[in-house]
């Protein structure tokens, strides 16, 4: 009987935990929503001239199903905690307006989602502009601005019959993370000052070996080529330097692991990783059988992404274990787009 007690206790704690902590993020999905919205002329924001036409605010966004009796979409999402997050979103927000969506979770890298989209298996994914326009369009020019970035990726996309939706204004750059004392032992503070490192120990997604957001540009912008790869899955990097089986790690800077001190992130003052605001890759030819208020549905859960709410989000979901549907729930909630 104690037994049993306790162990009620114990859930009713569990349960009371994970409802405080949606309620505090959805309280900060309220204030930063809050936030966005004042700012969403900002240059971060990523929406150039050419897709301000295109997008719709979420004040414009209409009540009731504009959805109903729309064909079915099919939405991926990519493999690690923010894409499972970021479908979460996209998708209970599109199905609150009537919109049949198929979710296609944790599909692989940027170079499965491609080709899935392609060949049409799925209708539209969430992708990062820096990455699209290197892994898919094979363009490795260094563009001054987010706004250049993006206007040359959604050229590429349109030719090819894509579209890229308007960019959140948070942005999730890949980064390379030390532990503290091995950044003070060894004087790093920037991606530069691992040039000077033998055989340096570093691990990534396997995609990282040939990217130019990778090994290829790490090598050709800094001239670090000792390297000693290990392809490791998205989520491990963070046990992989904690155990000291690497030296440097691929990470992602809205991990919810980066909050508090834990890891050093070390500076890329040549932008390497370069920009990567989040753009929604559309079919074109889905968006044009699913309707206006099907882009805007979409516009409006993009621009309310700020930085620190994808930070506490991808938190909740790969520190606190609460489910990503959970989380994107309270979100959406939070900021009326339920």
């Amino acid at each position: 009987m104690l037994r049993r007690q306790s162990r009620k206790r114990d859930i009713n704690v569990k349960q009371g935990t994970l409802r405080i902590g949606l309620a505090i993020l959805a309280a900060l999905a309220l204030a930063v929503g809050l936030a966005a919205c004042g700012s969403s002329n900002n240059k971060n924001s990523g929406t150039s001239s050419s897709a301000a036409g295109a997008s719709t605010s979420a004040s414009s966004t209409p009540a009731g199903q504009p959805g109903t009796g729309k064909p079915a979409v099919t939405l991926g999402d990519k493999n690690f905690t923010e894409q499972f997050i970021l479908g979460q979103l996209y998708r209970q927000a599109l199905e609150a307006k009537g919109y049949a969506v198929r979710l296609k979770d944790n599909i692989g890298s940027t170079e499965i989602a491609d080709k899935a989209l392609r060949s049409g298996q799925i209708d539209l994914y969430p992708e990062y502009i820096g990455i699209f326009n290197t892994a898919v369009a094979g363009d490795t020019k260094a563009y001054g601005t987010v706004q250049q970035a993006y206007a040359a990726g959604r050229a590429y996309a349109e030719r090819h019959g894509f579209t890229l939706l308007p960019l959140t204004p948070f942005t999730d750059v890949d980064a390379l993370a030390v532990k503290p004392a091995y950044a003070q032992k060894n004087n790093l503070t920037s991606v530069a000052d691992l040039a000077k490192i033998r055989g340096l120990r570093l691990g990534a997604p396997p995609e990282f070996r040939k990217r130019e957001t990778g090994l290829v540009g790490l090598a050709r912008v800094y001239g670090i080529r000792d390297v000693s790869f290990s392809p490791l899955t998205i989520g491990l990097q963070y046990q992989a330097l904690d155990s000291g089986k690497i030296d440097t790690a691929d990470v992602f800077t809205t991990d919810g692991q980066l909050q508090g001190g834990r890891y050093t992130v070390l500076r890329d003052p040549k932008n390497v990783f370069g920009f990567q605001n989040v753009t929604p890759v559309v079919s074109s030819r889905v968006l044009t059988a699913e309707g206006p208020e099907f882009q805007a549905t979409i516009d409006a859960v993009s621009q309310k992404l700020t930085t620190e709410a994808m930070q506490r989000m991808n938190a909740a979901v790969a520190i606190d274990k609460q489910s990503p549907a959970a989380v994107a729930r309270s979100y959406l909630q939070a900021n009326g787009l339920l």
